[in-house]
């Protein structure tokens, strides 16, 4: 007998009642995400911010100084609409882009692999260190040593090791979101309640790896989802931080631009960054919504 069934044994209206309440718990959650006095003052922030921005812009009157929400939005739409080509890696064909699409192509290629490796390998061994006290007395001195040093530091080995592109600033990226996955995970499997442990136990899980695919993990959920929500965040800091070293992509069109002091193609690519961040951000709340539906 497992733990689920323990758990979910009892009336068959509750039971049968479980569905609708995860469904309606989300209808609810996405009702309360468009609620319209919400939106209106975040429209009414939104305008008196810009408008600040404009009037600044326009006492400063220098675009290199601080250009326009104006000038940011054309600058946008050039880089939107000019056209170049974009080359895939490993298969080398070329492709019809524009020159912002090609950037922020070339950045992802730097932030998904970072972030799914990083976050693999950072779940795995904060899940196994909180678990296993032999592993977490073995490893604490060594992840101690190492944590305090910011993923930038690392830039010189990434170049050494692997080169400036693609591979060098993949591996930045993923450091940052191991350390953040990491301790999340760890912090998750080392919160679960023993009474759980106990109640598994009882029921006759009686080996490590059950116990950690039926109680640990989805207990840690929660952690573990917070964990990667920062990192997807975060990571998109450390990308661009990294492509100031001469990896190709929005981190380097930035600081290109602004040392041409075209501060407005700089500020368009910053917003680049912050729609991609809320679009990720968004999507990943959605699922981690779902997912985590049973704590409603």
């Amino acid at each position: 007998m497992s733990l689920e069934t323990g758990a979910t044994s009892g009336t068959g209206t509750s039971e049968a009642a479980r569905p609708d309440e995860e469904s309606d718990s989300v209808s609810t959650s996405s009702l309360a995400d468009l609620d319209g006095t919400s939106f209106a003052y975040g429209a009414v922030g939104s305008l008196a911010f810009l408008a600040l921005w404009q009037a600044a812009a326009m006492a400063v009157d220098r675009t290199y100084l601080l250009p326009s929400p104006v000038e940011v939005a054309t600058a946008f739409v050039v880089e939107l609409t000019a056209p170049t080509t974009f080359t895939v890696p490993f298969v080398g064909v070329a492709m019809p882009a524009t020159r912002l699409t090609a950037n922020l192509a070339q950045s992802l290629l730097h932030y998904l692999p970072g972030l799914v490796v990083g976050s693999v390998l950072g779940i795995a061994l904060g899940v196994g260190m909180g678990w296993s006290g032999r592993l977490d007395d073995a490893l604490t001195p060594v992840t101690r040593f190492l944590r305090p040093i910011p993923p930038l530091a690392w830039i010189v080995f990434a170049i050494v090791w692997i080169g400036i592109g693609h591979g060098g600033a993949a591996f930045i990226v993923g450091i940052g979101a191991f350390w953040i996955n990491f301790y999340n995970a760890y912090a998750g499997v080392e919160g679960v309640e023993t009474h759980l442990k106990e109640v598994a136990a009882s029921l006759g899980v009686d080996d490590d790896l059950t116990m950690i695919r039926k109680v640990i993990l989805p207990a840690a959920t929660p952690s573990i989802a917070t964990g990667i929500r920062t990192s997807i965040g975060q990571c998109w800091m450390i990308v661009v931080a990294a492509e100031l070293f001469g990896a190709p992509g929005v981190g380097f069109q930035i600081i290109n631009a602004a040392q041409n002091l075209a501060t407005d193609v700089s500020v368009a690519y910053m917003a680049v960054i912050s729609l991609v961040f809320l679009v990720s951000d968004g999507l990943f709340r959605r699922v981690e919504r779902r997912v985590l539906a049973w704590r409603a």
